[in-house]
């Protein structure tokens, strides 16, 4: 693939790929899983995750400090520690592991999760599901390891915390803190990579100030939508990406 660098269609699809991203960011988690593959459409793959990776940190302090009162601290100490392990492995196996094989499961698993919430009596989950510790590590494993090989990690966490109902801006603010400190993860494995490199930088410096708009946007808006029309919202997303995922899986 050519390395187009800083031209209009370099633009056309970023722009688009950080407006999802700050969406998702500001609490519609799911939609930040299309930016990737949008960006990938006109660089390489890794490319385009270096120049992601530090406007996603940038929209990670914003929606941090929003949502800073409004967060879960149990599903946190359940999540954490099994992303760090699943950023670990991520890297550590990312030469071997086959994107569009993880592609193929992360979306299948989504897709039958969210079908067969939308089809239920109540969309937005019936009664609440409890907290499983086991369930609860493995899920954060693999949205570490799918976050830091496929940026697609939002799949296993909505799969484990989804079915709780929690207040959308509990919801909102533990996604933000969840994937903050993933990404913090990611730093040091990208860096090895050599993804920080002036051009990327540069890159992601210009995509900045779109960044923080729609990041802002996405806070106002999800905090002005009622609670089932926001579970509906997120259940539908979820299956366009899982369909998503499921297409780049089958055609890789």
């Amino acid at each position: 693939m050519p390395d187009l660098g800083v031209t209009p269609l370099f633009y056309a699809a970023a722009i688009p790929a950080v407006v999802l991203l700050g969406f998702s960011k500001g609490g519609f988690s799911g939609v930040g899983l299309l930016s990737l593959p949008l960006l990938a459409l006109v660089m390489p793959p890794i490319r385009a995750a270096g120049i992601i990776l530090p406007i996603l940190l940038l929209q990670d302090a914003l929606t941090v400090y929003a949502y800073r009162h409004s967060w879960d601290a149990r599903n946190l100490k359940l999540l954490l520690p099994g992303s760090v392990v699943g950023v670990l492995l991520g890297y550590l196996f990312a030469a071997q592991v086959s994107d569009a094989m993880l592609s193929l499961f992360v979306g299948l698993l989504a897709g039958i999760f969210a079908a067969r919430r939308l089809l239920s009596p109540n969309p937005s989950g019936g009664s609440p599901s409890g907290q499983n510790r086991p369930f609860g590590l493995l899920c954060g494993a693999l949205s570490g390891f799918a976050s830091m090989v496929a940026n697609a990690g939002s799949p296993p966490f909505q799969i484990y915390v989804l079915p709780q109902r929690l207040n959308p801006q509990i919801l909102a603010g533990t996604s933000a803190m969840v994937f903050a400190a993933t990404n913090l993860m990611k730093v040091a494995p990208f860096a090895a990579l050599g993804q920080f490199d002036p051009s990327n930088l540069v890159n992601s410096a210009t995509l900045m100030p779109v960044a923080v708009l729609s990041n802002l946007a996405g806070i106002y808006l999800v905090r002005r939508i009622s609670a089932e029309r926001f579970y509906r919202a997120i259940y539908l997303i979820l299956i366009a990406v899982s369909l998503k995922l499921i297409c780049d899986g089958l055609l890789t």
